[in-house]
C-alpha cells in the first residue's frame, strides 16, 4: 500500500478546496528541506528517451502541472521534487481577486473527478511576479496570464500585457486564457477579433514563448479559427484544453448538479480527441490536458499528438506518485512499441 492510500480517506473527508490547501501548506514545508531531496530521489525516472524539446526548452520527461494547482507560485521547486518535468503556475491576473464564494471545488468521487469554479483566485501580478523572480526550480515554469475579473472585453489586451510584464521576468513559457469558465466575460474573448487583439498586445509586450489555451466547449468552426491565429501570428504553442463545462451522461456523482468546469476522467476521451483535432491542424507543439492519469491516458495523448501532457485531477485522485508512474510506464510502453523516445512517439496515430 502507497502512503498515499493511508492519507487520502483523511484528506477526502475534507472540504475538497480546505484538502487542497493543507496538501499545499505541506509541500511549501518541505520546500529546500531535505525532505524535497528525498523525495526527488523517490519520485523522479531519469531517462534521456523521455526528454521533449518544445518551444525552446528542454524538458526533462513530458509530464507537468496543470494550471490553477499553483495558483500563486509557491511550490515549483517541491513540484519539481515530486518527478515532474514542468508546472504552469497561475491563472495569473493584473489584480488579486478572491475568486467565487465557496463552496467551489467539489469532488466526484465515483467519477475521479473535479468540478471547480473557483474564480481565478490568486495573488495577482505584481506579488506572484516578484515571487516568480525568486524560483531556482531545476524544470521550465510556464505563466498562465487571464483577464482581471472587472475588465470588459475592449480593455482585456491592456490587462493582459500589464499581467504579463510583472511576470515576464519569472516565466520560461506563457499560456493565455481565454477560455475559463468559471470567470466572467470569457466567452467573448474566445472570438477572432478579441482573441487577435489579446495576443497580438502581447506579442508586442515581448511574450515569448506564448501559447494559447483553448476551451473544450468551442464548436470546430471557432477553433479552427482560433488555430488560424496561432499560424498566422507564429504563436510557440496550443494548450488544450481547458475544462468543460458540459457533462457527460456517465457521471454517477450528486456533485455533477454543481455548475463549473468539469476536470478529470470523464474528459479524458475528450481532451485526446480535441489534442488530434488541433495537431492535425497546426505545426507547433501541443500540451495536452484533460483526464491524464495513467501512462496509457498519457500515451495516447502523445500518439494523438502532445508533446507534453499536464494534470492537476490526477494528482488529487492518485497522489504524490503519479509523476513517477506515468513516466515509468511511459518508458514501458515506448519500448513495447519500438520507439527510442517521447519524441519519436508524438503524433504517431495522425
Amino acid at each position: 500500500m502507497r502512503p498515499y492510500d493511508i492519507a487520502k480517506p483523511f484528506l477526502f473527508s475534507l472540504p475538497a478546496e480546505t484538502a487542497n490547501k493543507s496538501v499545499h501548506r505541506l509541500l511549501e514545508t518541505v520546500d529546500g528541506t531535505r525532505v524535497a531531496d528525498v523525495m526527488a530521489d523517490r519520485y523522479t525516472v531519469a531517462d534521456e528517451r523521455l526528454a521533449v524539446e518544445a518551444f525552446g526548452h528542454t524538458f526533462d520527461n513530458p509530464v507537468g502541472v496543470a494550471a490553477g494547482f499553483d495558483k500563486n507560485a509557491t511550490i515549483p521547486e517541491t513540484l519539481a521534487s515530486l518527478g515532474f518535468g514542468f508546472a504552469e503556475v497561475g491563472g495569473v491576473t493584473a489584480e488579486p481577486q478572491a475568486g467565487n464564494a465557496r463552496p467551489r471545488m467539489f469532488r466526484l468521487k465515483a467519477d475521479e473527478a473535479i468540478i471547480n469554479r473557483m474564480g481565478l483566485n490568486n495573488d495577482g501580478a505584481i506579488v506572484i511576479g516578484e515571487r516568480l523572480k525568486n524560483v531556482d526550480a531545476p524544470f521550465p515554469v510556464g505563466v498562465n496570464i487571464a483577464k482581471t475579473e472587472h475588465v470588459g472585453t475592449d480593455e482585456a489586451p491592456d490587462d493582459y500585457r500589464t499581467t504579463y510584464e510583472h511576470v515576464a521576468e519569472g516565466g520560461d513559457f506563457f499560456v493565455v486564457n481565454v477560455s475559463c469558465p468559471n470567470s466572467e466575460g470569457f466567452e467573448e474573448l474566445q472570438n477572432r477579433d478579441a482573441m487577435e487583439a489579446i495576443l497580438s498586445e502581447l506579442q508586442d509586450a515581448g511574450a515569448a514563448p506564448l501559447l494559447v489555451k483553448l476551451s473544450p466547449d468551442l464548436p470546430e468552426p471557432a477553433v479552427e479559427d482560433a488555430l488560424d491565429l496561432v499560424t498566422e501570428l507564429d504563436l510557440d504553442g496550443v494548450v488544450a484544453t481547458n475544462t468543460t463545462t458540459e457533462r457527460p451522461a456517465s457521471l454517477r456523482s450528486p456533485n455533477a448538479v454543481e455548475t463549473g468546469g468539469l476536470s478529470g476522467k470523464p474528459i479524458e476521451n475528450q481532451a485526446t480527441e480535441m489534442v488530434r483535432f488541433v495537431a492535425e491542424r497546426v505545426d507547433v507543439p501541443v500540451v495536452g490536458v484533460g483526464g491524464v492519469s495513467t501512462a496509457e491516458g498519457a500515451y495516447r495523448k502523445i500518439r494523438a499528438g502532445a508533446s507534453l501532457v499536464q494534470l492537476y485531477t490526477g494528482l488529487v485522485y492518485r497522489g504524490p506518485s503519479i509523476a513517477r508512474e506515468i513516466n515509468s510506464g511511459l518508458r514501458d510502453l515506448l519500448a513495447e512499441d519500438g520507439f527510442d523516445s517521447v519524441e519519436d512517439a508524438v503524433g504517431a496515430d495522425l
